[in-house]
């Protein structure tokens, strides 16, 4: 969610994060490593067409290089 700033945050447990940027995204799914942030690990993972969400393909090909020799 990205919010205007300056912006401040109250974590669950009363401690305050401060952020004096102009725009701020500020992480709603949780899987941030630099919670409130947002650090875009949301985009690690794809939505099915059920709806429901799973891990993105892996874009390493060194399984394939292996296979070729």
């Amino acid at each position: 969610m990205l919010i205007d700033g300056p912006v401040e945050v109250v974590l669950d447990d009363g401690s305050t994060a401060t952020s004096e940027r102009m725009v701020v995204a500020v992480c709603t799914c949780g899987r941030s490593r630099n919670y409130p942030w947002c650090d875009t690990s949301h985009r690690s993972r794809v939505t099915n067409a059920r709806g429901s969400r799973e891990a993105a393909p892996s874009t390493s090909r060194g399984s394939e290089k292996s296979r070729d020799r």
